[in-house]
């Protein structure tokens, strides 16, 4: 077994087939299959079940794969860090709120790219939850999300403070929690949102609970609902009074305890912090620290 094995099972694994696997690896379908009969062999164990569709993990190609991605992870940041001359430059995927991306990411990112042009950026937009498991996948070097997380293998830096409200039609003057909101339903995004998961949360401190939900792939399908009337949402104050400031709703202040939010980036403890990285977040910090003392 060695790291090219490992490399040709992780990628039959994520693509689920060993025709796609050889596709990208640029090889034929044939010697992929070899490979992978060559290493369960060695091993003593069946990694995959074939279907109609393809192949899937057996449990001991599930028990494999951390360790691949770990060897694999491993000399890809051994060759990143001999390459690595202090000068930001290559390949640097960040996973970011779609909240963030809008309210303080994409003023920055103009900037960024103008001071340091040899870094090929990319922001891949997602919930909490789908970027922190694309941090630990080690899909993404870091993310912005909602914090705070902690996890044993991540660290995490606050990086933004948001003040979080309910938004409503602007038919609702007062938010009636001993009624039950009047049938008005939860406008939320997709599972995994963290910003839904505070809004249950707040709702079922006031015994508000069994409301409908309407569930939306985008902020601005989601902000058009709440403006129509069909239910609240809860959202950073500051993304309401940027994005749609001339856009009619209804703002309804939450107590401190409950409005303020964190913003964390999140990274591995163990992945090799590039200098395209660095810059990054340091760039971030610094155009952070000129808006705050411009309020």
């Amino acid at each position: 077994m060695d790291a090219a094995d490992l490399r040709v099972f992780e990628s039959v694994a994520r693509l689920g087939g060993m025709s796609r696997a050889a596709s990208e690896l640029n090889t034929v379908q044939s010697n992929v299959t070899a490979r992978i009969r060559l290493l369960e062999g060695q091993l003593g164990a069946a990694l995959f079940e074939r279907h109609s569709r393809g192949v899937a993990l057996t449990p001991a190609g599930r028990r494999l794969m951390p360790y691949a991605l770990q060897v694999i992870t491993l000399l890809r940041d051994a060759k990143r860090a001999v390459a690595d001359d202090g000068d930001p430059k290559g390949d640097l995927v960040i996973g970011s709120l779609e909240t963030t991306i809008s309210m303080h990411l994409a003023p920055l990112l103009t900037g960024f790219v103008e001071k340091w042009p040899g870094v090929d950026l990319s922001i891949k937009g997602g919930t909490t939850c789908e970027s922190i498991d694309a941090v630990l996948d080690r899909r993404v070097e870091g993310a912005f999300v909602c914090g705070p997380v902690n996890h044993p293998e991540l660290e995490e830096e606050s990086i933004f403070r948001e003040e979080l409200v309910v938004l409503t039609s602007p038919s609702v003057t007062r938010l009636d929690w001993s009624a039950g909101l009047g049938g008005l339903r939860i406008v939320v995004l997709r599972a995994g949102c963290s910003y839904r998961q505070r809004l249950e949360d707040l709702l079922a401190r006031r015994g508000v609970v069994g409301l409908r939900l309407l569930e939306f792939g985008t902020l601005e399908a989601l902000f058009g609902c709440v403006a129509a009337g069909l239910g609240i949402t809860l959202l950073p104050r500051r993304m309401v009074e940027m994005v749609w400031r001339d856009r009619r709703v209804a703002i309804h202040a939450l107590p401190p305890e409950e409005a303020m939010v964190e913003t964390v980036f999140i990274r591995r403890r163990d992945a090799f912090v590039s200098s395209a990285q660095a810059s990054f977040l340091d760039f971030v910090r610094h155009g952070m620290a000129q808006v705050r003392a411009a309020e």
